[in-house]
């Protein structure tokens, strides 16, 4: 099997990612990894996985919501009567094999499944750039998460956002290949579990891609359809869960809750000005989405980074909005930084990432209910880095064009005119 096919690292696919002016840094991680590195990565990810297995008091708490519902379908109760339950009925369904596990097995499933999809999300973020799973690089990302705060959040509590990790460079990945349709279908499987992806439904709108955005609502639309048919009282969704949802859940997410909104609002801010604000960046952000599709230039980068920038916007305004949220675009936009120009080579992106660095502890924003601080800078900060680098050549060329001038666009010089 080729190189393409198995995505191992071979020489001509290094050939192929290492352009004639990148830096030599660039070579140097796309070559392949020694096995100690990868070794390193490995031990790092099961001293996670054991810590949170046998030390947290939390492991697999946000997954206990979903399955302590498919329990209650296999009970004949409604899952909605838990208003903590906020997916669609199509995810009951999903979570029924967990529903048969025993608590042990699911304390040890929970951090296995986690650090195992994340890994995967970021190895399909690297076959987007054609970067080789062997890679230094490959091998330095997985390091690098086992310091990443957001990873280790998300890894304990079981979230469910992890579906969405694997789902996004997948979908892009096929979209680049110009399976469309199949692209389609990982994201409405990914809308069907948990519907965070909803805003890349905007992205086969700009590609124009309409078979594929039939296919992404169908599937959701289908699976809830069938799994309330089989489940007592389905229109609690509407009428418990969707109001729940709008109101920004309740105290208990609150302090959690990264959103620039609900942050200003602990600020002092009037809530109408807060979120009147959220609106307008995120309004903002997706036009920022918009002018990087019409830039027109083919290939991965500009996928990434219209789908990263439709998500960024989107989180902005969502309520709530939590820290392992940008698990989802982090990966392929790291993923990027072979290529040139992608945000991933602005100091802007990586000083975004710096106040999450586990066991780095920052004055006053360590308590539990004070960390949602530092991860709105995240956001906000990745939001702001995105968006440029979407609208950096409309500006940069408006800029030039302004400061030559039409009159002076001939500078061919003028001889033996006196």
């Amino acid at each position: 099997m080729s190189a393409e096919k198995t995505g191992l690292a071979g020489a001509g696919e290094v050939r192929d990612a290492v352009r004639p002016a990148d830096p030599p840094v660039v070579g140097w991680l796309l070559g392949r990894a020694p096995w100690p590195l990868w070794g390193v990565a490995a031990a790092l990810m099961g001293a996670v996985i054991f810590h949170v297995q046998r030390h947290s008091p939390t492991v697999g708490m946000d997954n206990d919501f979903v399955v302590k519902a498919a329990r209650a379908l296999l009970a004949g109760d409604a899952p909605y009567a838990d208003k903590r339950f906020l997916y669609l009925p199509s995810a009951v369904l999903a979570a029924v094999p967990e529903a048969l596990l025993s608590a042990g097995k699911l304390r040890l499933l929970v951090p296995v499944a986690g650090v195992g999809l994340v890994l995967l999300g970021w190895l399909a973020s690297l076959r987007i750039f054609r970067v080789p799973v062997r890679s230094r690089l490959a091998a330095l990302g997985v390091v690098a998460l086992a310091f990443f705060e957001p990873f280790r959040n998300v890894v304990n509590i079981g979230n469910w956002t992890l579906a969405s990790v694997v789902a996004l460079p997948l979908m892009l990945l096929l979209a680049l290949r110009s399976r469309w349709v199949a692209a389609g279908a990982v994201l409405g499987l990914a809308l069907a579990v948990k519907p965070m992806l909803a805003p890349l439904l905007l992205l086969l709108v700009l590609a124009r891609r309409w078979r594929a955005l039939a296919v992404a609502v169908a599937v959701p639309v289908a699976a809830s359809v069938l799994a309330a048919l089989v489940m007592p009282r389905p229109g609690m969704f509407f009428t418990r869960t969707l109001p729940f949802l709008l109101h920004g859940q309740d105290s208990f997410a609150r302090p959690f809750d990264a959103s620039p909104g609900m942050i200003l609002t602990r600020l002092g801010v009037p809530e109408t000005a807060a979120y009147g604000v959220a609106a307008v960046a995120a309004v903002a952000g997706t036009g920022c989405a918009w002018l990087r599709w019409r830039r027109g230039d083919p290939g991965a980068q500009r996928l990434v980074e219209t789908a990263a920038m439709l998500m960024l916007a989107a989180f902005l305004v969502s309520r709530p909005s939590f820290d392992h949220y940008l698990l989802v675009v982090l990966p392929p936009l790291v993923a990027s930084v072979v290529l040139p120009g992608s945000v991933a080579r602005t100091v802007w992106f990586w000083i975004a990432l710096v106040p999450q660095v586990s066991g780095l502890p920052w004055p006053h924003l360590e308590g539990l209910h004070r960390r949602a601080f530092k991860d709105t800078v995240m956001l906000c900060t990745v939001a702001a880095a995105v968006a440029w680098t979407c609208v950096r050549p409309r500006v940069l060329g408006a800029v030039t064009i302004m400061s030559v001038g039409p009159e002076s666009a001939d500078r061919t010089p003028v001889r033996d005119v006196f």
